[in-house]
């Protein structure tokens, strides 16, 4: 799921979670978009270091687990958007509301429509892992509208650096259309030059009317934001090691005729009876069905705090 950061195509995976491409001399060392810099370094060397990140930058990347990561992604932006949206009129967010040049809930509903058919809804689920930077976003946009500043920076910024590396691998290693099908997610139609762009979103950031404990603040939001991607991350690879073959289909598990049907927990489940027994096919039904492997197999949560799925 990730939306990496900075980075290049040649497999220079060190780099791929970088923000900045070049130096800026009109920037102070106080300035936001420094202190940002400087103060998610060691975040970022964590997570461009997780399994999962690494798999992805060498094309190592499971159909299933990217779908996965694109139902996470879509969760996420759908909180931070609202969030967004909410705040659009507050100083303290206004300058970097950029809905018609960042918004992605709506180019991820085309990528989910791709991969799971127009009844994508019913098929998608929040992991847990998800769910915890969700609330968080939420409660920042709700309480705490400063910090919004954190996550919108670290989704954005990163999606129009290293996640167009992403996308360019995902296209290849998934052999997804030329048409961009699958990497909606990762077109920006109305942003001319990503470049330019991320030199006038810092400069916004620079320009907010903010003390030096809220910059603090916001430096330390974005560092939570990048453990909940750690999070997620973690929860993918988890999921990528467990699946087997068929697993990788996404197709329900089939019953293969032997014993009572009704006192497989699976199917119990669906006919809302629960019942002992058919263990056999119970670890066939989770093995088959990764958005359930999905919440199962979540770590625990990290300290409370908001996440961006980067690089999700």
């Amino acid at each position: 799921m990730p939306s990496a950061m900075e980075g290049s195509e040649g497999g220079e995976e060190g780099e791929i979670l970088r923000y900045e491409e070049t130096e800026d001399n009109n920037v102070s060392p106080t300035d936001l978009s420094e202190l940002l810099k400087e103060g998610t370094k060691e975040s970022h060397d964590r997570a461009e270091n997780t399994q999962f990140v690494k798999d992805f930058l060498k094309g190592r990347i499971k159909k299933e687990l990217f779908k996965l990561a694109t139902v996470a992604l879509y969760f996420t932006y759908s909180a931070l958007e609202e969030e967004m949206d909410r705040n659009k009129d507050n100083p303290v967010f206004a300058p970097l509301y950029f809905p018609l040049e960042l918004h992605r809930k709506e180019a991820l509903v085309k990528d989910l429509k791709y991969f799971y058919g127009e009844d994508w809804k019913e098929k998608v689920q929040c992991s847990e892992a998800t769910q915890q930077y969700v609330d968080r976003i939420h409660h920042v946009g709700q309480h705490e509208p400063e910090l919004l500043v954190a996550h919108a920076y670290t989704r954005y910024m990163g999606d129009l650096s290293g996640g167009q590396v992403l996308k360019k691998v995902a296209q290849r290693a998934l052999k997804l259309p030329s048409t961009e099908e699958g990497i909606q997610f990762y077109v920006f139609d109305n942003i001319s030059n990503a470049q330019q762009f991320k030199q006038l979103y810092r400069a916004r950031m620079n320009a907010l009317d903010l003390d030096k404990n809220t910059k603090e603040r916001i430096v330390e939001e974005a560092n939570r934001a990048f453990r909940f991607n750690m999070q997620v991350f973690d929860e993918l690879d988890k999921i990528g090691r467990s699946l087997t073959e068929e697993a990788q289909d996404g197709g329900f598990p089939v019953h293969d005729g032997k014993g009572d049907i009704r006192k497989c927990p699976y199917y119990a489940d669906k006919l809302g009876k629960a019942g002992p027994g058919c263990p056999y096919h119970a670890a066939v039904a989770l093995a088959k069905q990764p958005l359930v492997q999905l919440v199962l197999a979540a770590p625990p949560a990290v300290a409370a705090g908001a996440a961006a799925w980067y690089i999700l």
